[in-house]
């Protein structure tokens, strides 16, 4: 680390706050642990569900106290009418409103009360922790939002955000997206837009409403956006606030274990790993049509559950060419693989990436929709969607991944990018630039 980002860094009182959702928080352990060894205070506002990952990292907790926790109370459990949505507009609605809008208050209090014991100089939060704008605005303290999926701002270049529309090809196309854009604003997103904007006035803060995620990106002081711009569809009105970093991957210790491996690895010249996250529960979407597919075949299968089901699925498929896990270490296992199915997570897939695997997409909800349709846009797979896809669907793709070298090509020079760029580093950087600059002011 430069000497002088080192300094502006020491003694900081830096607090990291994140949704209870792992692909939220994951991310960011990284930049944490790397600001905690330049010196600064580091601390969390953290849902129960991490803290025994907090306590391995050494860093101190805030726990929820007013804030309901929606991770460990489950989702589904908390608005069973969710089950019921497959409409994915619809869904996000509830999501927004029920999963953010509504927990904000509670944050809040959350926050305020941390900061009487631990004032904290600067606030770096997912990019949909929703009450960065009162932190801002009411605490007057600077906010860093780090874009833990595909870039949510608005922009006049494409249809709006959660629809997973293409950037347009034509004028005609364009003008539809204009309209669409206005559609998506005030029909819509209008009852999540409605929402926040209450709440926002509730604490005398007026903004232009607009969809949450584009909000809170305009008005973070740094919007660090996990990515490249090789994976990010052409703006000409990009914010001046947004930086892409690169892949910003969880923590991890160097060395103190072994490193995976199976025998039946060289066994195989074909090697398909496929996931559906943590948070997909349901096995029969994406894990069992692709055991289904390759049973009996020439191609080695490693499946990763999340720990949903990895029992019954080892005993109905006990087959030679199926390794069936709750984790597996993915950095450990790609360097092998020659096709990645997922539902679209984004760290997942910036993963296969960074290990030159062409990707195999099958998700919808949860803006997976966004990264899958990038994903099929940029050739750097095979967008297939849906979340359900049949196991004809899933074997003819990875067919046409491994014969056709297009695929490949794209991921390696799309690695390439972002292997180039130490994301840590330049987090630090922007940072220390926008602290500088807060200091001055």
């Amino acid at each position: 680390m430069d000497q002088l980002i080192k300094e502006q860094l020491t003694g900081k009182k830096i607090l990291f706050a994140t949704v209870p959702a792992d692909g939220h928080f994951n991310p960011l352990t990284g930049l944490a642990k790397y600001f905690q060894e330049a010196g600064a205070d580091v601390r969390w506002y953290a849902s129960d569900t991490f803290t025994k990952k907090l306590q391995q990292l050494a860093i101190p907790q805030f726990p929820y106290v007013k804030a309901i926790d929606t991770n460990a109370a489950g989702i589904d459990n908390l608005f069973p009418e969710r089950k019921l949505i497959d409409d994915p507009i619809k869904k996000a609605n509830l999501d927004i409103i029920h999963g953010l809008v509504n927990r904000s208050s509670e944050f809040y209090e959350d926050l305020q009360q941390i900061r009487e014991s631990f004032p904290f100089d600067l606030l770096i939060s997912d990019s949909v922790f929703p009450v960065a704008p009162l932190v801002k605005h009411l605490m007057h303290v600077p906010v860093v939002a780090i874009g833990i999926m595909p870039l949510g701002e608005i922009s006049v270049d494409l249809a709006p955000y959660g629809m997973a529309l293409l950037p347009p090809q034509n004028e005609e196309e364009r003008k539809k997206y204009d309209g669409l854009r206005d559609l998506a604003a005030n029909v819509l997103f209008k009852e999540s837009i409605d929402s926040y904007d209450a709440l926002l006035k509730s604490y005398n803060i007026s903004l232009p409403p607009s969809m949450l995620i584009n909000l809170l990106i305009k008005t973070s002081d740094l919007y660090l956006q996990i990515g490249t711009p090789g994976f990010e569809y052409e703006r000409s009105d990009l914010g001046k606030n947004i930086h892409f970093i690169g892949a910003l991957f969880p923590y991890t210790q160097k060395g103190g274990h072994k490193l995976w491996f199976d025998e039946r690895l060289n066994q195989y010249k074909k090697v398909v790993l496929v996931t559906q996250g943590t948070v997909e529960k349901d096995v029969q979407k994406i894990i069992v049509p692709t055991l289904e597919a390759f049973r009996d075949t020439d191609v080695m299968v490693i499946a990763t559950t999340g720990g949903s089901e990895t029992a019954a699925l080892r005993e109905k498929y006990p087959d030679h060419n199926f390794i069936i896990e709750d984790y597996l270490p993915f950095d450990e296992i790609l360097p092998y693989t020659h096709a990645f199915i997922t539902n679209g997570g984004y760290g997942g897939s910036l993963l296969g990436i960074k290990y030159k695997t062409p990707l195999i997409a099958a998700g919808v909800h949860e803006a997976k929709n966004e990264i899958c349709a990038r994903i099929g846009y940029f050739n750097y797979g095979i967008n297939l969607n849906t979340e359900n896809p049949a196991p004809e669907q899933l074997r003819a793709a990875v067919e046409e991944i491994i014969a056709n070298d297009l695929y490949k090509n794209n991921v390696i020079r799309l690695a390439e990018e972002l292997n180039n760029l130490n994301s840590n580093e330049l987090s630090a950087k922007h940072i220390a630039d926008l602290l500088s600059r807060k200091a001055v002011s």
